[in-house]
């Protein structure tokens, strides 16, 4: 069984040699013909160059093909049926390697380039656009999709999913361009879709040079660093070369990992880990007056709704009493901006923890009117992975067959990524003048 497969998947190539060489033995015959009569030429030469061309064209190939095969071991388990999304480099590259995996054997492309329909890559044929994917998957009897453009929209993943989904079939894409900037393009590499992949619009887009401009070179500091938003926000940070990143955290385990990270990935970054708490002002004002950062990054709260109703007193002491620490030491260092990350729940507040942020919030506006250190406040709503966000519990509900519980039944939640999130966070910094509130339109 599985030398015919791997005889059919070298049909393609050693039909389109053939074809080569009959196509250019034609030529130079008729070519010889007409000039030269054909005198003074055996027509055995036109026998034996046509079979030494397919030998030598079509030999090497089988050959390898042999040796190749040789090294894998033999694997009784029917492979499964693979359709690729992308008549590109990525699903070119794909192909390449489904063509030596024990798992699937690739039958089918599709893209919506109308001038490669009907081209062969690999010898695996391009059936159609993506908008019929659910016929192709029907008449080829599909197992699984591998959306293989890394480039995408996110409609476009919609459109693969919406089919995948009513045709019952898995689909797994390869890691975007960001995820894996080297780009090696395997099966290891195919991962299941996330909720990031399925976010119903584009990534929102930033003032890069504005973001690099006040941060470049600069002494940096984030609190909170070693949570969901504080760590997105050492990285894109760190991207930026600033002279110094100081990471603060009171977890140890969280500030050991972002630590151990940047320094792997960063190696010439000159990072300062500090292990402290935001209601420590002793620990705070030491970092401050031996630092003097020109930036702060104040990411540090307790932000899940459920925990800090049960326990109200810490929510008010790291939230209100652990900002105003923070935001009283960066006005009297006469840091240039301070950056509140702060939540939609802050708005018109039902829970202690929105009441807690939006104290927060209003802390940190009144240096607005008499402070020069500009104080800026952002908010998001639910952030995708982050340690706060309700997906995860939404999951484990849908997962055991529900109820997911929900505020109401006709409620609307917007969602952003982590990144995103992130990346609000820095575009606020560049451009705020101090006392302005930015949200993200989701």
């Amino acid at each position: 069984m599985k030398l015919m497969k791997v005889s059919s998947h070298m049909t393609g190539a050693i039909i389109r040699i053939l074809k080569s060489v009959f196509l250019g033995t034609l030529i130079l015959t008729t070519v010889s013909v007409m000039a030269f009569r054909h005198k003074g030429v055996p027509r055995t030469v036109l026998v034996f160059s046509t079979l030494i061309l397919i030998i030598g064209l079509a030999g090497p190939r089988l050959c390898y093909r042999f040796f190749k095969n040789r090294q894998i071991l033999p694997n009784t388990k029917e492979k499964k049926r693979v359709l690729v999304v992308g008549a590109g480099q990525g699903g070119d590259l794909l192909i390449r390697d489904l063509s030596y995996n024990q798992e699937y054997h690739a039958v089918a492309l599709v893209d919506d380039d109308p001038h490669k329909l009907g081209r062969e890559i690999q010898g695996i044929k391009v059936y159609g656009a993506i908008s019929e994917l659910g016929r192709i998957i029907e008449l080829l009897d599909i197992e699984i999709v591998m959306f293989a453009i890394p480039s995408a929209g996110r409609d476009t993943m919609k459109l693969v999913v919406d089919h995948c989904l009513d045709a019952g079939v898995e689909c797994r894409t390869l890691p975007t361009i960001d995820e894996k900037p080297d780009g090696l393009v395997n099966v290891e590499a195919l991962r299941p879709l996330t909720l990031e992949d399925l976010l119903g619009r584009e990534a929102i887009a930033l003032d890069q040079e504005a973001i690099f401009e006040y941060l470049h070179q600069k002494i940096v500091l984030v609190t909170g660093a070693g949570g969901s938003i504080g760590s997105e926000l050492c990285r894109q940070i760190a991207k930026l070369s600033p002279a110094q990143l100081i990471l603060f955290d009171n977890g140890k385990f969280n500030l050991y990992s972002i630590d151990n990270e940047m320094r792997q990935e960063f190696p010439d970054l000159n990072i300062v880990t500090v292990l402290g708490d935001v209601k420590n002002q002793c620990r705070v004002d030491w970092v401050f007056r031996k630092f003097h950062p020109y930036a702060v990054f104040h990411a540090a709260a307790y932000k899940h709704v459920p925990m800090v109703e049960l326990n109200p007193a810490e929510g008010v002491q790291n939230n209100i009493i652990g900002t105003k620490i923070v935001a009283n030491a960066a006005e009297e260092y006469k840091t240039d901006r301070f950056v509140l990350v702060s939540t939609d729940k802050a708005v018109n507040p039902s829970n202690v923890m929105g009441v807690t942020k939006r104290a927060a919030e209003l802390y940190c506006q009144n240096f607005a009117s008499h402070s020069s250190t500009r104080f800026i406040t952002t908010r998001f709503g639910n952030v995708l992975g982050s340690a706060g966000s309700v997906v995860p519990l939404f999951q484990q509900q849908i997962k055991k067959g529900g109820p997911v519980t929900v505020t109401h039944r006709d409620i609307s939640r917007y969602f952003m990524t982590i990144p995103e999130a992130v990346s609000l966070i820095l575009q606020a910094g560049a451009m705020g003048e101090g006392g302005e509130i930015f949200v993200l339109d989701m």
